[in-house]
């Protein structure tokens, strides 16, 4: 068995959470009107998509339902589908921006399956390429990310936005 290290991730792990706020981040973000600043690159009737603060790759991911929940089936039929549907969306527009050789999909429910905010919901939808961990991270504890967070939003915000013309 590989194993996978995320050094670059401690930041986000020793960061001091308040659990007031922790709770509501998601929610704060949803809520926000500056969708530049806060990474978001699309917006359905039920949930949003933002770029990760703390990514495993460029391109990284998250779809959010606006309403808190902690469990898939805590969602209605119509936000799981549209959740799914932005899913779908954002797949489509990581592959045309990004053009990864793989993808994955997946959400941690419960602090058990690695949820970071386990008080809302969200389907991390990270690129992956072939030999994408490299020493970089691994001995020097530095992540590459080859592309600022607003211009990697930006591309992907106009790829969205063709597949809804």
């Amino acid at each position: 068995m590989e194993v996978l290290h995320a050094p670059w991730r401690i930041k986000y792990i020793d960061a001091k959470k308040d659990s007031k706020n922790e709770s509501t981040l998601f929610a704060t973000i949803g809520q926000s009107c500056n969708d530049e600043e806060n990474h978001i690159i699309a917006r359905h009737r039920h949930c949003y998509a933002v770029l990760n603060a703390y990514p495993y790759n460029p391109g990284h991911i998250l779809v959010v339902p606006y309403r808190q929940a902690v469990d898939l089936v805590d969602l209605s039929d119509e936000e799981l589908l549209d959740l799914m549907k932005l899913v779908q969306c954002c797949q489509r527009a990581l592959a045309r921006v990004m053009a990864p050789q793989g993808t994955n999909i997946g959400i941690n429910l419960g602090s058990a399956a690695g949820a970071g905010i386990e008080e809302h919901l969200h389907v991390h939808i990270v690129p992956r390429w072939k030999g994408d961990t490299n020493f970089m991270p691994v001995t020097g504890q530095i992540h590459v990310l080859s592309e600022a967070l607003t211009e990697t939003a930006a591309k992907l915000r106009d790829a969205l936005a063709e597949q809804i013309s």
